[in-house]
């Protein structure tokens, strides 16, 4: 199994430049199913689950070329009996190929979804956006996501604010004639991407950027050539990397309001920084006394982002008294708690949602492992300032959302290097 070793205890220096974001890639990807047509893509980060979404798009007929993180597709026609449902199995997002496979095709037929255990995660939301759409469930003898029948325009009350959720209810009103209304609606900046993805293809997708999407269908949509946004969470996981070591980096390619949240909590803890532009400079906080937070609460956009519970955790075991951690979105993200105690971390779970971190305290090199991505991510900023060398298990998980994360904290003076087995 590969690992990352990593000694720490070198401040980070320099520039790095963000990818293009995983979670808005994935769903666009998936969305070059509602036309005929080819869709160029660019800004595309070369990671796992890219691989394993084009691995599953190919499945299903889909002629591709990824070069230079940018992939030409197109699918004229689609066959399932090349579908590599064990693959899918192993993935949540393979769920948003269900709301185009449904919208151009008249049917969904997938396996279950998989992904990072981070609590129960089930489809009861994409199976009520297509019952509300008016496809008909299709029960057989093994269980599946199973629907039949195009689409119908109506009007949805999500039952709660779900990402995916909301993509494929986007995804599958785009080609139904008629005003499909999405109240409730996610609103996170890769939900926003799909929807202008789907705006450059021909679609009519309004309220953007609002709990109340409007989508007036069309018979027919178009190939198009689009930018994938950054990786807001990247751009979160590197900052924070800065911060610890203790450096000076900038990071580029930074959209920053879409971390509000974020760079609200950092200031309240009294990090240095500066925005400007599209980039953020991270400032030398050696001899910054980092202040606890009375409350850490993560919560949909634009609140505090989940994905970057874990990481901004490391900052708070180094900021002086205790900080209170509410989970607010998945029971499973104090997972990697076990793992970071090995570390020397002074962490207590008091619930599934509800965390005290105390600080500062010093961090050792241990063998750890990644029990998710986030999590792994947060693993490796642990590395980077704890004495002596870490060795990190499972870097798969990480692999999967962040792209070429050694070699850009190599670049910045990080002394980290990929171990394969």
């Amino acid at each position: 199994m590969n690992q990352f070793i990593v000694e720490g205890g070198f401040p980070l220096k320099g520039n790095v430049s963000v990818s293009g974001s995983k979670n808005a890639a994935l769903p666009i990807l998936a969305a070059t199913l509602l036309t005929a047509e080819q869709c160029t893509i660019h800004n595309v980060p070369d990671i796992r689950d890219t691989h394993t979404m084009l691995e599953l798009l190919a499945g299903l007929g889909s002629k591709i070329e990824f070069e230079k993180n940018t992939v030409k597709i197109q699918t004229k026609s689609i066959n399932y009996k090349k579908f590599p449902g064990q693959l899918a199995c192993k993935m949540r997002a393979s769920v948003l190929l269900a709301g185009p496979l449904v919208a151009r095709f008249g049917e969904i037929k997938l396996p279950y979804p998989g992904g990072c255990v981070l609590g129960a995660r089930p489809v009861d939301t994409h199976d009520f956006v297509f019952k509300s759409l008016g496809s008909k469930e299709v029960k057989g003898k093994m269980p599946e996501f199973h629907y039949k029948g195009k689409p119908k325009p109506v009007a949805i009350i999500m039952p709660e604010m779900s990402v995916t959720g909301t993509e494929n209810a986007v995804m599958a009103a785009s080609l139904t004639h008629g005003q499909t209304k999405i109240s409730l609606a996610a609103l996170e900046p890769h939900v926003q991407d799909v929807c202008h993805f789907i705006n450059k293809m021909g679609g009519h997708v309004e309220g953007i950027g609002t709990h109340t999407l409007t989508v007036n269908g069309e018979k027919k949509l178009h190939g198009a050539e689009y930018t994938v946004t950054s990786d807001y969470l990247e751009v979160g996981t590197f900052a924070l990397a800065g911060i610890l070591t203790g450096g000076e980096i900038t990071i580029h390619n930074v959209q920053h309001d879409h971390l509000d949240a974020f760079w609200n909590a950092l200031r309240e803890i009294g990090v240095p920084f500066e925005l400007s532009g599209t980039s953020v400079k991270i400032k030398s906080s050696k001899k910054i006394k980092l202040k606890s937070l009375k409350r850490l609460q993560t919560n949909i956009f634009p609140g505090f982002p989940t994905d970057l519970q874990p990481p901004f955790t490391i900052l708070l075991t180094q900021a002086n008294g205790q900080s209170y951690v509410h989970e607010a979105l998945f029971e499973g993200r104090f997972s990697y708690f076990s793992e970071l105690k090995k570390m020397g971390a002074n962490v207590k779970r008091i619930t599934e949602h509800q965390a005290l971190i105390n600080g500062p305290t010093k961090l050792h090199g241990a063998r750890v492992k990644s029990c998710d991505i986030r999590a792994g991510a947060a693993m490796i900023l642990a590395s980077l300032i704890a004495k002596g060398k870490t060795t990190i298990t499972d870097i798969q998980y990480i692999e999967r959302g962040y792209e070429r994360m050694a070699e850009k904290l190599r670049e910045l003076g990080a002394h980290i290097i990929k171990k394969v087995d």
